[in-house]
């Protein structure tokens, strides 16, 4: 049986290694010149700039994500860094007991209580209530059954979920509590603006900060050494021994349909590439709208479509330099703040500014040498698209602006770097739509909705629509590298159920 996948991101390239491996036929249609889609690190001179790594979930078996990654490729061959501290954040106008205006944010959950403690004992009551909930939330493994759809669990399988009922009476304690909620409790006044600020200013659930500490906690949430580029490449490697075929520089213009049913797909040189079935790892919009046409929607995709279920995740403008220093003297990851508002030209104002140096990958560049990246978001990503294409010389001019204003802060906060500058690179949310097609720019999908175990009102197939299924972490709210490897994992699974087949790994 014959599959074409568009789109050689994580989840196509995941989802064509698992069929592959129970016997399938499949291609790849990738409309750039290398795999990744999203996950993508580009070479600038001595310097290799990295657009999506951070972490990754699953880098141990401490995590349920380590037997999927694992499936595909050899973590141990991988070296993860597993950093100390996951950011530190610089307090305006208030400092602690020491003297000191840095407040960190321990990966050990140990250390992290007994720092918080030591800041501040006369919160330690309200400290340990925080703490303890991570450490709850280290017992299960999350998500459960993530190797199983439904179609392949069995009724002892299903069984697993009783074991998670304290879970899910920890979440309903702490899913209303926010970071701004949380501060109000505390009385330490450097403690409590240091919670204030852990995302910079806004006021989301302190579960997005407390899932990914216990993953830290437990070394399962490192950084592979490499980058981007390094990791997908395994996956791409693992993709063509199994038999998979990517064809580069292939731009999918239409998805080929007869009576409902997908026939192939239409190349823009006008070539069909006929299969039984179409996968598509795409952007949602552009598979939805463009390459079926909207044919094959309802209420609830056009509602999503007009924004009245999820919003989109945000994109980011982001800076990256080639500097000639190794900045050792100074944390990995510093927010701090400005002594005057930057304002990008989209108009987001920035009060504060997150400092990434990668020193401590050191294949990123030469010796004595750093990357250093500035990450900026914004919800306005429509203006840079639009900018781009139809004023082009204003949106560069525009980006090296916004460029120059970024390094004289940067300056004026470490000193001494200005001289160093080897290389300047900057992508707006119009450089992630023009490589990835991702919809407004978005850097990774939709935002998931209030209640994050709601059932996602996004799926792997579409309305009247046979022998077609949807893969990409548009398909899961969140999104996420470990979200792609499991969708192309279950449409696989899925596959295999359909046709009859056991699912096997090799």
């Amino acid at each position: 049986m014959k599959i074409n996948i568009i789109g050689a991101g994580i989840s196509g390239l995941s989802a064509g290694c698992y069929l592959q491996m129970n016997g399938f036929e499949t291609q790849i249609f990738e409309r750039n010149p290398m795999s990744g889609g999203l996950c993508a690190s580009w070479k600038r001179g001595d310097y290799t700039f990295d657009g999506c790594i951070h972490w990754i979930m699953g880098t141990s078996n401490h995590s349920p994500f380590y037997k999927l990654w694992n499936e595909l490729i050899d973590m141990q061959s991988i070296d993860f860094v597993n950093h100390e501290t996951r950011m530190d954040v610089e307090i305006v106008d208030k400092t602690n007991k020491y003297g000191e205006n840095i407040f960190h944010l321990y990966t050990n959950i140990n250390k992290l209580e007994n720092y918080l403690i030591d800041l501040a004992p006369e919160d330690e009551k309200i400290i340990k209530k925080y703490t303890q909930s991570i450490r709850e939330i280290q017992k299960y493994d999350l998500p459960p059954l993530i190797d199983k759809i439904p179609g392949y669990r069995s009724f002892k399988d299903y069984a697993v979920y009783l074991k998670y009922i304290p879970f899910v009476l920890l979440y309903l304690k702490w899913k209303n509590v926010t970071n701004f909620s949380f501060s109000k409790k505390l009385k330490n006044p450097f403690l409590k603006e240091a919670f204030r600020l852990l995302f910079d200013g806004g006021n989301l659930s302190l579960l997005i900060f407390s899932v990914p500490l216990s993953f830290y906690d437990k070394k399962c949430a490192g950084y592979p050494v490499g980058g981007s580029y390094q990791f997908v490449k395994k996956i791409e490697d693992k993709y063509i021994s199994l038999g998979g075929k990517i064809n580069y520089n292939s731009s999918v213009k239409r998805i080929i349909t007869e009576n409902g049913i997908t026939k192939g797909v239409l190349l823009n040189n006008d070539v069909e590439v006929l299969s039984d079935i179409t996968i598509s790892a795409a952007d949602w919009n552009y598979t939805v709208f463009d390459a079926l046409e909207g044919k094959y929607v309802n209420k609830k995709i056009l509602e999503l479509k007009a924004l009245k279920k999820l919003n989109v995740f945000y994109s980011i403008v982001l800076v990256s330099l080639g500097i000639s220093r190794d900045f050792k003297e100074f944390s990995h990851f510093l927010r701090f703040p400005l002594d005057n508002d930057l304002v990008s030209p989209d108009g987001t104002i920035y009060k504060r500014i997150e400092s990434h140096f990668y020193n401590y990958d050191p294949t990123l560049t030469r010796d004595g040498k750093t990357v250093v990246s500035v990450s900026f978001y914004t919800n306005n990503s429509d203006y840079w698209i639009d900018l781009r294409k139809n004023d082009k010389e204003t949106y560069n001019n525009n980006k090296k602006k916004f460029a120059q204003e970024v390094i004289d802060n940067l300056e004026k906060k470490f000193k001494n770097i200005k001289q160093h500058i080897e290389e300047i690179d900057v992508a707006t949310p119009a450089t992630y739509n023009r490589y990835t097609n991702n919809w407004k720019g978005s850097i990774q999908g939709w935002m998931p909705g209030k209640n994050i175990l709601a059932a996602s009102p996004v799926g792997y197939e579409l309305p009247g629509l046979k022998q077609f299924y949807f893969a990409s972490h548009w398909s899961m709210p969140g999104g996420g590298l470990p979200v792609a490897i499991k969708i192309g994992r279950d449409i696989a699974q899925i596959i295999c159920k359909k046709q009859g087949k056991p699912f096997k790994i090799n």
